[in-house]
């Protein structure tokens, strides 16, 4: 398993030594020695890694990583360059184009947002190949929880994007008052038309970045080729 290295890993160091963590720990390791887990063992805590506590200014909150060959890279909602967009990702760029005006990339690498500030989290961190959901309850939901508590105590403007009811779930954890947070339906064919379409969370989250003095977030992905 990779490891924090930056200043997350001081405010979350009391979660590794918690018995739910140890279990976890073993759990998973004992899964990528013997099984086909996605994403690779080095990529699993890359939304941490690409975008440090101090940074955070948007946070979107997904489930789990895609689970297909060659596709999860740590971060929630994005694949690695080459890899076909997803469906709920080609929905949330129809979405930025409606809003913002971006033009829909070839690609659906997600890493210039989790630069910016943008924290790209699953809530649950690791799969079986092929199979969604197979590591919902094994204790990342313990461990990402403890991340969005961390977060909710940042004295500073940040912004919630919680599509679907899964991430609309953590809404009961957030209560600081300088922080704005924004609900839709998911993005997936299945229920973008439900709400998510027309939210126009990507301008309102820039609005009130720029209200708040902070730099508005460029979510122009381009394209690669």
């Amino acid at each position: 398993m990779g490891m924090i290295q930056n200043d997350w890993l001081e405010p979350l160091k009391p979660e590794f030594s918690r018995p739910y963590y140890r279990k976890l720990y073993q759990t998973v390791k004992e899964a990528y020695s013997t099984e086909l887990i996605f994403p690779p063992a080095n990529d699993i805590f890359n939304a941490f890694e690409l975008t440090p506590l101090s940074e955070v200014k948007v946070v979107i909150i997904g489930q789990d990583p895609y689970h297909d060959v060659g596709q999860a890279h740590g971060l929630c909602f994005s694949v690695k360059p080459g890899v076909k967009t997803p469906p709920s990702l080609v929905n949330i760029y129809k979405e930025l184009q409606n809003d913002l005006g971006c033009y829909i990339p070839d690609n659906g690498y997600l890493e210039k947002w989790a630069r910016q500030g943008v924290l790209l989290l699953n809530t649950v961190l690791t799969v079986r190949a092929h199979k969604a959901n197979s590591h919902r309850g094994i204790g990342w939901e313990e461990f990402t929880d403890a991340a969005i508590r961390i977060l909710n105590e940042q004295d500073r403007p940040m912004v919630y994007l919680l599509w679907g009811r899964p991430a609309q779930s953590k809404k009961s954890m957030l209560h600081n008052p300088k922080h704005l947070i924004l609900t839709a339906a998911h993005p997936s064919p299945l229920s973008a038309h439900n709400g998510f379409f027309g939210c126009r969370h990507f301008s309102q989250t820039n609005a009130f970045l720029e209200e708040h003095g902070l730099a508005p977030i460029d979510w122009q992905i381009e394209n690669r080729s």
